[in-house]
């Protein structure tokens, strides 16, 4: 029980929906109620499946290409990095899109590649191998159903109970970029959080 606690926790923390709150916030802003529980739903869907893929196959897929654990992690904290800093960088334009054009499609995979991002896939492949041994990895499917609900309900409440208050300016701007700051810092921990397993 504490193990799946654990593993419940982890996830959650690796997927962070109250970021990804946010940033469905600022992509969705103005969008009916319709079509923000239908891209929550392809969000939470798409980030499922990803992790569950890499709970039932990462480790094995890693073994096939002689790539460890702890250099995946590196790389993977590296893509989050990356992110974290586009974020920073370019956020405040790329929210603006959607209020200027309701009808149009909202680009949601900054909001994937956020929750199933390579720090989150390693995670998950760690708790996979960690209480499973390469046989069904219960515990991580558990986190990742758990976590998965919660991000569909993180999601669809900032976007109703924020969005609604929130037209951007100054607070949302600041807001974003805070994201961003927190995210390069998770990638930055990651990288080297790997690279100190795989030079030790």
């Amino acid at each position: 029980m504490q193990d799946q606690i654990q593993a419940i926790a982890t996830v959650l923390s690796l997927i962070n929906p109250l970021i990804c709150g946010m940033m469905f916030v600022q992509l969705e802003t103005g969008n009916s109620l319709a079509r923000q529980i239908s891209d929550v739903t392809k969000v939470t869907l798409v980030v499922a499946i990803v992790l569950v893929g890499a709970a039932l196959a990462g480790t094995r897929l890693l073994h096939l290409f002689g790539v460890s654990l702890d250099a995946f992690m590196v790389a993977g904290g590296g893509v989050l990095a990356w992110m974290g800093f586009s974020i920073i960088s370019g956020q405040s334009a790329a929210a603006q899109k959607p209020a200027a054009s309701a009808n149009a499609k909202s680009d949601i995979s900054p909001v994937i590649l956020f929750a199933a991002s390579p720090g989150t896939i390693t995670g998950v492949i760690t708790i996979a191998a960690a209480h499973t041994r390469l046989q069904f990895p219960v515990t991580a499917l558990i986190a990742i159903a758990v976590a998965s609900v919660t991000l569909w309900i993180t999601m669809l409440l900032f976007a109703r109970l924020i969005g609604k208050r929130s037209g951007g300016g100054f607070i949302q701007d600041t807001t974003s970029r805070l994201m961003g700051l927190i995210v390069l810092a998770m990638g930055v921990q990651f990288a080297l959080t790997g690279y100190r397993a795989f030079m030790s």
